[in-house]
């Protein structure tokens, strides 16, 4: 191949620059560390941790997590250390790695997601953080914010504030009355990137014993049957803010990934599939430059939000 010709699996969200658009997703890739000996960390184009909140949390009960129809669900909790225990333990050992840690950020009530950000500021290995407004595994917090565009973009607003030396990307929900709306909400707040979206909440049930399949009653629909709808929320999404946008939902491939892409995604977090193979972020992000050239493309930005309305 003419070095000219040489394809560039680079991209940026925002002031980051990403070796490639490969991210693993919060809560499904562990703190990161987890993974270190079966992934080459130093292949991703960045990880997302799983929530860190203010003080640490148990999570829900078991069992939390449960094979479903083309997906899974998942009742974690957002079970994590603490903000002080990952600052102390947590990163100084992701800090190893040449690749981009994103912070994923929870909180019960607007004062805790600022005491997590100012505890983060002062600490070093941190790319960015993840707003965590949309979880549907906990009581209270998470979707009491997502939903409502004005609590949107209060806690993007405090928590912008708070960080100062790093890009803020929000995660959104997916079941609201107009998603486009929530984005404008938090890029209005300050969001940097968008990332989109959570799962979805859904349920299963054995009906001999006539109880949920979870601990709770609950819990967070992921995985390849999710896909096809959240690909139509990032377009919905691209269409209403200037922002990049981070797609997540049922990637399992390299061509799932240009999909995403095409319809206005930035970049993309893998999830699901790290649960029924755990190289599968690296194998996707080694297939990609192969997916690029069968479309006869050398940078993604010939690709990136280049979806085509109209058919003929």
């Amino acid at each position: 191949m003419n070095p000219r010709e040489r394809v560039d699996l680079s991209v940026r969200v925002g002031a980051l620059r990403l070796s490639n658009p490969v991210i693993t997703a919060s809560g499904t890739f562990g703190y990161g560390l987890e993974f270190a000996h079966l992934v080459n960390l130093n292949l991703l184009g960045g990880l997302v941790t799983k929530g860190i909140s203010k003080d640490p949390i148990e999570g829900a009960p078991a069992p939390r997590v449960c094979e479903t129809s083309s997906g899974m669900l998942n009742a974690v909790g957002l079970q994590n250390v603490g903000v002080e225990a990952f600052v102390r333990d947590k990163l100084p050992l992701l800090r190893k790695y040449n690749t981009h840690v994103i912070v994923n950020v929870f909180g019960y009530c607007l004062d805790e997601y600022v005491e997590v950000i100012q505890r983060l500021e002062d600490a070093e290995g941190i790319s960015a953080y993840e707003l965590n407004i949309s979880c549907p595994n906990v009581k209270k917090g998470g979707m009491q914010f997502g939903s409502d565009p004005g609590m949107v973009e209060e806690v993007v607003r405090l928590a912008r504030a708070a960080a100062q030396k790093r890009p803020l990307w929000v995660k959104l929900m997916p079941l609201v009355t107009d998603i486009g709306q929530i984005g404008r909400a938090a890029e209005a707040g300050g969001a940097d990137a968008l990332t989109v979206a959570n799962t979805y909440p859904a349920m299963a049930i054995d009906f001999t014993t006539r109880k949920s399949r979870l601990g709770n009653l609950t819990g967070g629909l992921s995985g390849p049957a999710i896909k096809p709808i959240t690909l139509r929320l990032v377009w919905e999404v691209s269409k209403a803010v200037k922002i990049p946008i981070v797609g997540l939902g049922g990637i399992e491939t390299a061509e799932d990934v240009l999909e995403y892409m095409a319809v206005g995604a930035s970049a993309v977090q893998v999830g699901t599939a790290s649960f029924s193979d755990p190289k599968a972020s690296e194998r996707i992000a080694g297939s990609l430059e192969g997916a690029l050239s069968r479309a006869k493309m050398f940078t993604f930005s010939e690709l990136i939000g280049k979806f085509q309305t109209e058919n003929g």
